[in-house]
């Protein structure tokens, strides 16, 4: 074992070996954050125009490049918290913004601000969710995130909010601030959210233009959706710059401080918090030079383990590694969450196909892992990184502190981390889908050749899969397992996903789909294969860590989707763009050769789900006898 006790963060790294030891070095022999700093302020002060992308390196990791031109400086992500030290006034700039908004409510409708949805997708969103899975957000307006096109999500929103507020629909919208998010040129769904609240607020008779505000790319899909309704438009940054992805919006951009605001969270304190040392930073690509190198040996599952008060922060993690790293076929980084600690699930260390490296947060004086079961992990030989953060830490420091790991494992890698390639091809496609489902109706449910029906209304399709890959079986659950059987056999796949297209948030029905899969997950994957699986919903996965199941591929995608859609009383919303994003979905993972099954289920009433257990159970009794 070998300890980099630094002044603030304490990383202990468990068999490093391969050693690292190497790679680390080059971050201090090319003083690179001095370099980097250099870079940002050139591009900053003197323009893009002034860069030479064949003459550093750096431009093409971090910054947006088009015919020999730098086009976007994308190292806000940095540079925003070395000016917050320049700017002591930013954190008050934004709280007296926030309570202007507040007043702005008040005087137009005589209410107190009362809820928050906050309407985005990927990294436009998941910070809001983190956020408000580790309570920093209970003494704001209830924030609901609104990250899907799928009815039920708005309509349970809509539910809940009635449920809470106990006042007509009307008095409800007068007393919600509604945000719109998206730092894509082509994000969609927004808009489509938006243009259904503002409906909404239309057909109760309030005036909206108080209630909306909009945070995005200038010319973008939502920006000109939202210009042409009078909404205010809010820059993304406090720096008036436009020069963080969506997934590094967090944790000092407006679309992460709002919220904050809104629930009077210390904002001098959190901008302070990521105002790491450089000492920080070297750690962080101490750590970076551990997983990169254990990635190159073929360790490239990182499990993330973290207290259970702060598992909210692992959805963002995995989001803001693998869209930022996915993109390589050749060496890739998945960052598995949501598991439980169990050997069993393992393959022994000195197994050849033994593919994971453990990665454990912690905070001095705060939250502890399970000390025994750490203890288990490193006595039997696998590979860990113990980072120790500093008591009272705040989580925009580990948010700062993961950004610079995500650049380190990019720069060893020569890896564009701001870009995401294969997000914008699955938005490509929807695009083009959608219009054509307009016209021909919807094709969910469409007849197929390779279709195989289970009982309680189960249908299994694998229309995408090529032809060398054989569905055989008497049944659907056995046709399923052949599959994942014959991928797994010949190590096509290292790890599977399950990704329900519905709300699994507000929805009861949704959250018991989600225990359905996380249970399929289990069965199918951890502990017959020995691999890990994501269990998710879409299409906010598709802008979350699609980007590395597309592009580093290796994995067995299993899509769901409901039949039966939700219906929002005076409010017409149906479910078509959402099932154009189901097929695009497919259709993306297809064009890049990656595979890809779906199951569709009649409703997601307790019979059908019962059902769908009974598939899984059987898919997983075959794998089990192969």
């Amino acid at each position: 074992m070998r300890r980099a006790t630094l002044k603030n963060v304490i990383l202990s790294l468990y068999q490093d070996t391969p050693e690292s030891e190497s790679s680390f070095s080059q971050f201090q022999k090319n003083s690179l954050l001095t370099r980097l700093q250099a870079l940002d302020a050139r591009a900053r002060k003197k323009g893009l125009d002034s860069l030479e992308p064949d003459h550093n390196p750096l431009i093409g990791i971090g910054m947006e490049v088009n015919g020999g031109k730098v086009t976007k400086n994308s190292y806000g992500v940095f540079n925003l918290a070395w000016q917050a030290q320049e700017h002591p006034e930013w954190a008050g700039l934004v709280m007296a913004e926030v309570n202007e908004i507040r007043a702005g409510i008040k005087e137009a409708h005589d209410a107190p601000l009362q809820f928050l949805i906050w309407a985005g997708m990927g990294g436009s969103a998941e910070d809001k969710s983190t956020y408000n899975a580790l309570g920093l957000l209970r003494r704001g307006p209830r924030c609901y995130v609104l990250d899907s096109t799928d009815p039920a999500k708005l309509k349970f929103i809509l539910e809940d909010m009635q449920r809470r507020g106990k006042l007509p629909l009307a008095d409800l919208l007068r007393r919600t601030l509604v945000v719109g998010m998206a730092m894509g040129m082509t994000s969609y769904e927004p808009v489509v959210n938006l243009e259904k609240l503002a409906a909404l607020y239309e057909s109760c008779k309030v005036d909206s233009r108080a209630n909306f505000i909009y945070m995005t790319l200038p010319d973008s899909f939502l920006d000109r959706f939202a210009r042409e309704r009078g909404y205010r438009r809010v820059e993304l940054q406090l720096d008036g710059a436009n020069g963080t992805a969506g997934r590094h919006s967090a944790p000092l951009t407006r679309g992460s401080l709002y919220p904050l605001a809104l629930s009077r969270v210390d904002l001098q304190e959190w901008i302070a918090a990521t105002a790491l040392t450089e000492e920080d930073i070297l750690t962080a690509w101490r750590l970076a030079s551990f997983l990169h190198t254990q990635g190159v040996a073929g360790r490239d599952k990182v499990t993330l383990l973290l207290p259970k008060e702060w598992a909210g922060a692992g959805l963002w993690t995995k989001q803001d590694f693998e869209e930022s790293l996915g993109k390589s076929e050749a060496l890739g980084i998945k960052i598995v969450i949501d598991e439980p600690l169990k050997l069993t699930n393992y393959r022994a260390p000195k197994d050849p196909r033994q593919d994971r490296v453990f990665l454990a947060v912690q905070a001095k004086g705060g939250p502890t892992l399970d000390g025994k079961k750490m203890g288990l992990l490193r006595r039997a030989g696998y590979p860990v990184a113990l980072l120790t953060l500093p008591r009272g830490s705040h989580i925009s420091a580990y948010m700062q502190f993961m950004h610079y790991v995500v650049f380190g494992i990019a720069w060893l890698r020569k890896m564009n981390f701001v870009t995401q390639p294969s997000v914008e091809l699955y938005k490509a496609i929807t695009n083009r889908v959608y219009p054509q489902m307009q016209k021909q109706g919807d094709t969910i449910s469409s007849d197929s050749k390779k279709q195989v029906n289970w009982r309680g209304g189960i249908a299994f399709r694998y229309d995408f899969l090529p032809g060398d890959v054989r569905a055989e079986g008497a049944t659907a659950p056995a046709m399923y397992a052949s599959i994942i059987q014959a991928l797994a056999a010949d190590r096509k796949i290292e790890y599977g996903e399950l990704t329900f297209f519905g709300d699994t948030r507000y929805s009861p029905r949704g959250r018991a789909m989600r225990a359905t899969l996380q249970r399929a997950a289990d069965s199918l994957f951890r502990a017959t294969l020995k691999m890990p699986a994501d269990v998710y919903e879409g299409p906010a996965m598709n802008h979350s860590y699609h980007e590395m199941i597309i592009g580093h591929g290796r994995c067995l995608s299993t899509v769901l989707i409901s039949e039966a859609t939700e219906r929002i009383p005076d409010l017409d919303y149906p479910a078509l763009y959402h099932h154009a994003q189901f097929l695009s979905t497919q259709m993306a993972l297809a064009e890049r050769g990656r595979w890809v099954v779906s199951i569709t289920v009649k409703d997601l009433e307790e019979g059908t789900l019962r059902s769908l257990r009974e598939f899984f159970q059987q898919t997983a009794k075959h794998l089990r006898a192969m």
